[in-house]
């Protein structure tokens, strides 16, 4: 065999592999990657059910209501334009409540509710630890 022959064959056996390595990590994630919709693209263009996402929005205020089994809570995801109804069972974060930023990790069921698995709850840019509430952050703190 000449030398191009060989070239051409590791050239053809390197493509094939770099194919197949994506072909495998796309596998990999199909089914661990979740894609971020909002309520409003949720009413635009329906998530079949079963299929995992992550829900953002804001919690709606008077919405969270605590459910008889007395562990799951029932509340609205909104947004601008949409609301969803989110059913949870589980402990929630501390920053979670009416009138704040949510992230939920779960599906919609066949009544078009999304079951959450994970509540994320987000915090504004303003929030600050309440240990270091009290620190004085203009001042240079070498000083």
């Amino acid at each position: 065999m000449r030398a191009k022959h060989q070239r051409l064959t590791l050239a053809i056996i390197a493509i094939v592999a770099v194919v197949a390595a994506g072909f495998l990590a796309l596998f990999g994630l199909r089914d661990n990657a979740a894609l971020f919709r909002t309520p409003a693209e949720i009413s635009a263009e329906p998530v079949p059910a079963g299929q995992a996402f992550r829900l953002g929005g804001m919690v709606a205020q008077g919405s969270i209501e605590e459910l008889p089994d007395g562990v799951s809570i029932r509340f609205l995801v909104q947004d601008a334009e949409a609301q969803v109804p989110v059913v949870y069972a589980g402990i929630t974060p501390d920053l979670f409540a009416e009138n704040s930023g949510v992230v939920a990790e779960g599906a919609l069921d066949a009544n078009g509710v999304f079951v959450a698995d994970h509540i994320l709850a987000k915090h504004d840019e303003n929030y600050m630890p309440p240990e270091l509430a009290d620190v004085d952050l203009v001042g240079d703190p070498r000083q």
